[in-house]
């Protein structure tokens, strides 16, 4: 056997406990379908460091809805609090969270950008994953009713932007955003990339290195 110190300990029941909470979620299945065009636009974001970061001014930031950034974060305390939650319910809403994202960056370029040609072919890329998930689904599963909470997330991405509270915006690097978006996709869809849990995983390699 071997000895660990209270602090060892806790951390060790955390961990264990956290994948016992998120294991049965976990096992929901992913389309075969859906991976071609995943791993298609995951080769794409891995030019995101050049085309969002060095063709951009030094902490140039964009004005974004604070749902709009969805971390990994974010999944795991879904996934322990939100009641009636699975992974379709997620999968669905990265998908209404990462289209506005990106349009917001497109929005921002004028047309010469260095970059808007990289993001409208990453835009393509996007909505052609998303056309797959919609038809890889039976209609009544993508017309079920979602938890309140992801509901109430829903609602505040779709409204006019004139009517959202100024408390509600925040600034984001364009880079942080697509790292959110790859990192989130590599989470909820990780059949297509990985056996290994990245959502679980990530939290720890993120203390030592950058993705």
């Amino acid at each position: 056997y071997f000895l660990l110190s209270k602090s060892g300990y806790l951390e060790y029941f955390q961990v264990f406990h956290g994948l016992l909470l998120i294991f049965p979620v976990l096992m929901a299945p992913t389309p075969a379908s859906m991976c071609t065009p995943l791993k298609t636009l995951s080769d794409n974001l891995s030019h995101r460091r050049r085309y969002m970061k060095h063709n951009f001014p030094i902490n140039y930031t964009i004005r974004v809805h604070q749902k709009e950034i969805f971390k990994l974060s974010n999944i795991r305390r879904m996934r322990l609090n939100v009641e009636g939650l699975d992974d379709l319910v997620l999968q669905r809403l990265w998908f209404q969270i990462n289209q506005g994202v990106l349009k917001k960056i497109i929005r921002i370029m004028p047309e010469r950008h260095p970059s808007r040609s990289y993001t409208a072919e990453l835009e393509r890329r996007f909505k052609d994953a998303e056309g797959v998930f919609v038809q890889s689904q039976p209609p009544e599963a993508l017309q079920q009713e979602l938890p309140q909470t992801v509901q109430d997330i829903w609602d505040r991405l779709t409204e006019e932007p004139d009517l959202v509270p100024e408390s509600s915006w925040r600034f984001a690097f364009p880079k942080s955003l697509l790292d959110n978006l790859f990192h989130t996709m590599y989470c909820l869809f990780s059949e297509c990339f990985s056996s290994e849990d990245f959502c679980f995983w990530r939290k720890f390699i993120q203390r030592k290195s950058v993705f």
